[in-house]
């Protein structure tokens, strides 16, 4: 286990609920769950998830600490918020799926083929570099993120798409010289490394 990961199973050893309440977003609303199923019933890939989201919360409530955070069930929510909305005690279900996985990788949990996971990690290197999306190579990073052969088959799979793309010019072919940019990209660097060294302050916290 990485060090901030065993740091945790130490400080919080036999009560993960604990845990989650302390490092989660909206985690301390986790034991007001009454296990109705009204989220999973309401959520549109409810059927696919690993563990819908009552089981997650009942899973943590039963110390199932692995299970939770190695789980691909919080990269599967699609933020539409329907669990959130019928609730009927009005747990902030969404942002608490958002928590347990931005949780998860940070303590280098998560399901290292997720394909949200994956994604999420492409979309953040591509957005942070100018300040602006990079449509052109995030599609290309996106395409052979499962290797050279599986991408060309995706890429002539998508190449409708990518036309559409570019005769409505939201594809530029230049764009792979480097693309558009915001004005400061100093400042955004400057912003970032303050935020990174905040949660590396947040990291040395749980090794103490």
């Amino acid at each position: 286990m990485s060090n901030p990961n065993q740091a945790m199973v130490e400080k919080y050893r036999s009560n993960f609920l604990k845990e989650v309440e302390a490092n989660v977003e909206e985690g301390h609303w986790v034991k007001m769950c009454m296990q109705c199923g009204v989220c999973s019933g309401s959520c549109p890939l409810g059927p696919h998830w690993e563990h819908p989201p009552q089981e997650i919360f009942m899973m943590i409530r039963a110390g199932k600490r692995e299970e939770v955070l190695g789980s691909s069930s919080m990269w599967m929510c699609t933020s539409c918020y329907n669990c959130i909305a019928r609730c009927p005690r009005g747990l902030p279900i969404t942002h608490i799926m958002h928590g347990l996985a931005t949780y998860a990788k940070r303590l280098g949990l998560q399901p290292k083929t997720q394909p949200t996971a994956k994604f999420s990690q492409l979309f953040w290197s591509n957005l942070t570099k100018t300040g602006r999306v990079n449509e052109l190579k995030l599609g290309l990073s996106l395409y052979f993120m499962n290797g050279f052969a599986n991408g060309i088959k995706t890429a002539l799979k998508m190449q409708d798409v990518g036309l559409g793309m570019y005769k409505t010019g939201r594809l530029n072919p230049l764009e792979i010289l480097g693309g558009h940019s915001i004005k400061d990209t100093g400042g955004l660097q400057k912003m970032l490394k303050k935020a990174f060294e905040i949660e590396e302050a947040k990291i040395a916290e749980y090794k103490g």
